[in-house]
């Protein structure tokens, strides 16, 4: 029997209405599906907040919990009319919510967010909503299975906060638990650690996750639910006129989900392209119709005319700049930095170095710790460590672009014609992306220039 994985993420858990259109959605396949669901809108940073409360000496872990409790019984009583199904589902729901209350003083006691904890914390808002979600389904007669992540299971290499899925441990006994020939729902986001403990897959994972699973049961598609129109030209919000992407590639959209676009988690397409399986993304908002995806993503290439497919951007990066008259050919100084900052579970997004000057690029929020650690490291050839902060990443995205001359050249001259200052740039890391680093205040005219050279026609 084919199978596909159908995700719900949090921005069609907004308002009362949104689970209706998912009941729609899920009545619309008319076959078995596969559902992995996110948390509620919202409520992911709401544990977030609460864990660093704990900390305080004035914590009142009533509040949250009744907060949370009542948050989740409006739901409840908003999309259900049976008396005894709403006590049921209020009831399971609780069950979740007792445990969070342990967890939030045991965090209070200890004055300590223990790893593992803080995981098994943020990981409670996908459980939730799936278990709404599935009694709603039994509600409207649709036969289904709750299963959380940990008894597939799907287990991971065990880090915290952003595991990655072991397909070998995984894969076997995924298939198995989910054969059977009714609709299952699963909580996106985590997995499991080879010790059985809850592991986060990145925030924002349950794309990667519902890739996981469909990787383990060899899906014919993975189905995203979106409130958008897919993948564009530009973001809507800045440029003008943008024009929607029917098909791209697994690297192109890869290439757009880390450099800024919000369609899909970066990582969606890992396990996804050696077992070729496609995404199709929907707008849930439109015309309810689960044969035209409004963007198709899978291996075929199409090269348009002009290559570049698309512009987008992000503020979430910073580069640290470590300079010195011989950095650029002193043995030892990268292999030290990046060293350091791996020990320490820093990402570096990118490297470019000259003569006098490494610079690497990585996320804001690494920022503060990756200094602390560049500066404890002896580095003899570096007299001055500068960050620039307040910069954005603009990234332009095409399958072909190295291998069609003029298209740095005409990203470089609308970019010019404004007068903004490159800060850095850099081409030739991957087959189908350049990206430039700009300040922050020209971000917005420089998206739109661009877009502009490429798509004003």
């Amino acid at each position: 029997m084919s199978k596909i994985v159908v995700k719900f993420g949090g921005s069609n858990l907004k308002s009362k209405n949104d689970l209706g259109k998912i009941l729609n959605v899920i009545e619309q396949y008319k076959q078995q599906v596969i559902i992995v669901v996110s948390a509620f809108y919202g409520i992911t940073d709401f544990l977030a907040s609460r864990i660093n409360q704990c900390l305080e000496e004035r914590f009142d872990v009533n509040e949250i919990i009744n907060d949370l409790r009542k948050k989740n019984e409006k739901i409840i009583l908003e999309n259900f009319e049976d008396i005894y199904l709403i006590r049921k589902t209020i009831n399971q729901v609780d069950e979740v919510i007792v445990e969070l209350e342990k967890f939030f003083l045991g965090i209070h006691y200890i004055k300590e967010i223990p790893e593992f904890l803080e995981d098994q914390i943020l990981s409670s808002g996908e459980k939730i909503s799936s278990i709404i979600l599935h009694s709603l389904l039994e509600s409207k007669g649709i036969r289904s299975e709750l299963i959380f992540p940990e008894e597939l299971p799907l287990i991971t290499d065990g880090e915290f906060r952003n595991a990655t899925v072991d397909f070998k441990a995984s894969e076997k006994k995924v298939r198995e638990k989910l054969s059977g020939s009714h609709t299952y729902v699963i909580p996106g986001f985590y997995g499991v650690s080879p010790s059985g403990k809850i592991t986060l897959l990145g925030r924002g994972g349950s794309d990667y996750s519902a890739a996981s699973i469909a990787k383990c049961v060899q899906a014919d598609f993975l189905d995203i639910w979106k409130d958008v129109d897919g993948f564009m030209t530009g973001d809507p919000k800045l440029v003008e006129n943008p024009v929607r992407l029917d098909k791209i590639t697994y690297t192109e959209a890869a290439e757009l989900a880390y450099f800024g676009a919000k369609i899909l988690h970066p990582r969606t397409v890992e396990p996804l392209m050696e077992a070729h399986i496609p995404i199709r993304l929907f707008n849930i908002n439109g015309i309810l119709d689960n044969t035209q995806p409004v963007s198709y993503v899978n291996s075929e290439e199409v090269v348009m005319d002009g290559v570049v497919k698309s512009v987008t951007y992000s503020d979430e990066f910073c580069i640290i700049k470590l300079r010195g008259p011989g950095v650029g050919i002193k043995p030892g100084i990268l292999a030290k930095v990046t060293g350091g900052l791996g020990k320490e579970k820093i990402n570096i997004s990118s490297v470019i170095t000259s003569q006098i000057a490494i610079n690497i690029l990585l996320h804001n929020k690494d920022r503060s710790r990756a200094l602390s650690v560049i500066k404890n490291i002896e580095l003899p050839a570096v007299n001055e460590i500068i960050t620039l902060d307040d910069i954005s990443l603009i990234a332009v995205v095409g399958q072909g672009m190295l291998d069609n001359h003029g298209v740095a050249a005409r990203i470089f001259s609308a970019i010019a014609r404004q007068k903004i200052n490159i800060k850095i740039s850099s081409s030739g890391a991957s087959q189908g992306v350049s990206y430039l680093v700009v300040d922050r205040e020209n971000r917005t005219l420089a998206v739109r220039e661009i877009h502009n050279e490429f798509f004003s026609n």
